[in-house]
């Protein structure tokens, strides 16, 4: 129940005894109402209540005076029980409402809030790489503000990120429920660096079922460190499988080969430097068009580079042959720098 809920709902009122102040302020105002409509002959019973209430708020407006000795005794015992019992209500409110706010604070930081965001990305566990992944989002426009909600065994949320969102425990179905794995788009299952490769591997495995078992929609990247999980994570419905050791020895190779070439990877993969990949959907004036098209035309009117297709099935052709005839659903793959 958020801040708003609370007031409305009437639960401060009962936590507090506020009710009995504001019973107290009301029984006041009508007695005093009814008093001053009979002892003062220029005042109606709406003309006391509107004096009464502005009396008592101190506010003093001065448009209606007692004239009375009466009236004015009424005055001025409603002016020193107003101060008090306002005063009362006010500091009672503020504070309450001070401790709801550090009450929630404390409960976000250490990981015992729900979150109902929609289209966010959920992270699967915290490690160097997570910290690394998060810097890239918010390095690019495109993720700069978008929710990420990290769930994770750690005591409070480990970086501070106002898009950050921070629910602790295990990957399983009540910690992926208050994540709102419904409407996420995107879960990053990242590896326990706490446990040897083998327990890992193990975990991710558990967690991408989990996962898949309660939003078969929510397009799934994994991360392994051994290939030997590889088919367990396929099995499973991962979309994207990622195994650590394999990129790094692929890529450390293709530097002995090719020398600088992990600098060429690593302006395309930073979003923060020189050219970077993106996919989008296939322009309209390119359906029925060949793949030289797609080169031709990208280059000259976006300055881009197509380096593969994606077809309507999810396969990447990479550098597909010249004739090729892009269709409807195809996606294409490029290099172009940041718009």
């Amino acid at each position: 129940m958020n801040l708003e809920e609370q007031l409305f709902s009437g639960q401060i009122l009962k936590k507090e005894n506020l009710s009995l102040v504001l019973l107290l302020i009301t029984i006041i105002v009508l007695v005093s109402s009814g008093i001053i409509s009979l002892i003062e002959p220029d005042f109606t019973f709406t003309d006391a209540l509107w004096w009464s209430i502005v009396t008592l708020t101190t506010v003093g407006y001065g448009d209606l005076t007692p004239k009375t000795i009466g009236g004015r005794s009424i005055a001025i015992l409603i002016m020193i029980l107003g101060i008090g019992l306002l005063t009362t209500a006010s500091i009672t409110i503020s504070a309450t409402v001070a401790s709801i706010l550090i009450d929630r604070k404390i409960k976000e930081e250490q990981g015992m809030n729900s979150y109902q965001f929609e289209k966010h990305i959920i992270f699967c566990e915290w490690n160097e790489r997570a910290r690394s992944i998060l810097l890239q989002f918010r390095s690019t426009q495109i993720t700069k503000n978008t929710p990420i909600v990290l769930i994770a065994e750690m005591e409070r949320r480990p970086i501070e990120d106002r898009c950050l969102f921070f629910i602790r425990g295990t990957v399983n179905d009540e910690t992926l429920k208050r994540a709102n794995i419904d409407q996420a788009r995107t879960v990053i299952i990242l590896g326990d660096d706490r446990l040897e490769s083998g327990a890992r591997d193990a975990k991710v495995v558990l967690s991408t079922l989990t996962v898949e078992s309660l939003n078969p929609a929510v397009y799934t990247i994994v991360e392994l460190s051994d290939e030997r999980y590889l088919q367990h994570c396929q099995r499973a419905n991962a979309d994207e499988i990622i195994v650590s050791s394999e990129v790094s020895a692929m890529l450390i190779c293709q530097s002995a080969l090719n020398h600088g070439i992990s600098r060429l990877f690593n302006e395309l993969l930073s979003p923060g430097i020189g050219n970077h990949t993106y996919t989008i959907p296939l322009p309209p004036e390119l359906l029925g068009k060949t793949f030289l098209d797609a080169l031709a035309f990208l280059k000259t009117s976006h300055q881009s580079i197509v380096i593969a297709v994606q077809n309507h099935q999810g396969q990447i052709i990479c550098n597909p042959d010249s004739n090729y005839y892009l269709q409807e659903k195809d996606q294409l793959i490029l290099i172009t720098s940041p718009k």
